[in-house]
């Protein structure tokens, strides 16, 4: 592909980060422009038609990043979309694929990583089944996150949905804070 071929955008609120990113993905041949929020994004998307997409799962805000996985995918259902987050679970990962996106890394997650997820667009019947149990930790963690993305990270509401005190919730939170 040539570098016209290759344009990426990326959808991160972090603008350190995006910077960065952009600047490595720059390197490999992408024509990169960014976007910090979904009004940047639909802004952008009516003159501009990546061919892949990064987009961070939690935005400014608690703005949960698969509605703009889903605008990505209703612009151009060919494009290749990964979504990062710091907040990985079974629940959102598998929203991001029904909206749409190719993969989906948990942070910290770099360049080479990004590029791999774009070659691996299409599943494998060879990935390795694991005999291990998920753990009571584990399940718990998922639903608390599950309730957090339903609620657009409200941490009050999620708590509420949950039977939990907030400041319980937020002590959960900050014990599995993932950066």
């Amino acid at each position: 592909m040539t570098t016209t071929e290759r344009r990426l955008l990326i959808v991160e609120d972090d603008a350190a980060f995006a910077r960065t990113l952009a600047r490595s993905l720059e390197r490999r041949g992408y024509a990169v422009r960014t976007a910090a929020s979904p009004d940047e994004l639909d802004a952008l998307l009516p003159g501009y038609s990546p061919t892949h997409a990064v987009v961070d799962l939690k935005l400014a805000g608690g703005t949960s990043g698969l509605a703009a996985v889903k605008a990505l995918h209703a612009h151009d259902a060919g494009m290749l979309i990964v979504v990062l987050t710091g907040y990985a679970s079974i629940a959102t990962a598998v929203e991001a694929v029904k909206l749409g996106a190719c993969h989906y890394l948990a942070k910290p997650s770099n360049t080479d990583d990004i590029e791999a997820a774009f070659d691996r667009a299409e599943g494998s019947v060879d990935v390795e089944l694991t005999g291990r149990k998920t753990s009571i930790k584990t399940l718990e963690w998922e639903h608390i996150h599950e309730t957090l993305a339903e609620t657009g990270f409200n941490i009050s509401e999620a708590a509420r949905r949950l039977g939990l005190h907030r400041r319980t919730l937020a002590r959960k939170l900050e014990k599995r804070r993932v950066k």
